[in-house]
């Protein structure tokens, strides 16, 4: 047929990138180039350029205690995700297609509710009136209730329920291609479940775990909403802080130096967990 596009090997036709190329620069690079660019503004009208923001951000402790809290958070939440998700995991592997069904929809139920109203949900629960005080005041564990709100032991009581569906799913699907009888030949060989869980289990899920490493910490990290309501304005974290300097001071290059901060904190952690996911592989 006349005019019909051949196929030759080794050839790129950049044409077919185009659009997507065309399109990634135009809604991602470029506007990454002008924050980027704003963070060097020296007055609001960016008629002139300094690093007098970048001066001021990194000169204050205060700020820079802010991007330490900020990825701290981001990894208690790793950590405490993955303490709880692994006993799913193992339930989830051991048990029955019918259990694992409903098991799914469990994990799946706090995605299809917005994080808007989780995170007012653990208000009520995190309340001094709430029903973790009422629980532990009514067995006796303490006399009085305890301040959770505006607290990071709240925060991330909070943030371990909303991301955890994000490490669940990668650690379920990678733990399901673990062969059985691996753990079944430990055993028989005298190995304890916790002998077979850390020598075969754990380093053969490190691929699913570290995909659900990757999602958890940058969620926890950029979680405004979450951050804001249940921290309150005791806790100040990079989202609030850029949210503060561009729509309450107007201060746009320093909420702009804050922003690039955020970004290259959390593409750091996730190229943090990529170098890991190199070490982890199933055979």
């Amino acid at each position: 047929m006349a005019g019909a596009a051949t196929y030759e090997p080794g050839r790129v036709d950049w044409r077919l990138a185009a659009p997507l190329g065309l399109t990634y620069l135009a809604f991602f690079a470029a506007p990454l180039l002008i924050l980027l660019a704003m963070s060097f503004a020296a007055d609001d009208r960016f008629a002139s350029f300094s690093a007098d923001s970048w001066v001021k951000f990194w000169g204050d402790p205060f700020y820079r205690g802010v991007v330490y809290d900020t990825v701290w958070l981001g990894l208690i939440a790793v950590v405490a995700t993955s303490i709880l998700s692994y006993p799913i995991a193992l339930l989830f592997i051991s048990c029955g297609p019918r259990l694992r069904k409903l098991l799914i929809f469990i994990i799946l139920l706090p995605l299809l509710t917005s994080v808007v109203i989780r995170t007012f949900a653990w208000i009520v629960i995190l309340a001094r009136e709430g029903v973790v005080n009422q629980t532990l005041i009514s067995l006796g564990l303490t006399s009085a209730p305890l301040n959770l709100l505006q607290t990071e032991l709240g925060l991330v009581i909070a943030l371990t329920q909303i991301e955890m569906p994000l490490m669940l799913l990668p650690l379920v699907t990678v733990m399901q291609q673990i062969n059985p009888s691996l753990s079944d030949a430990s055993r028989a060989l005298g190995g304890s479940k916790w002998r077979t869980f850390f020598r075969i289990i754990l380093p053969l899920s490190l691929p699913g775990w570290i995909a659900g490493a990757t999602l958890v910490f940058a969620s926890a990290t950029t979680a405004f909403i979450s951050q804001t309501v249940i921290g309150g304005a005791r806790l100040v974290y990079l989202p609030s802080l850029i949210w503060q300097q561009s729509m309450v001071v107007f201060d746009w290059p320093f909420a702009a130096v804050a922003s690039v901060t955020l970004l290259v904190a959390v593409l750091s952690g996730v190229m943090l967990f990529s170098l890991l996911g190199r070490f982890a592989r199933i055979d």
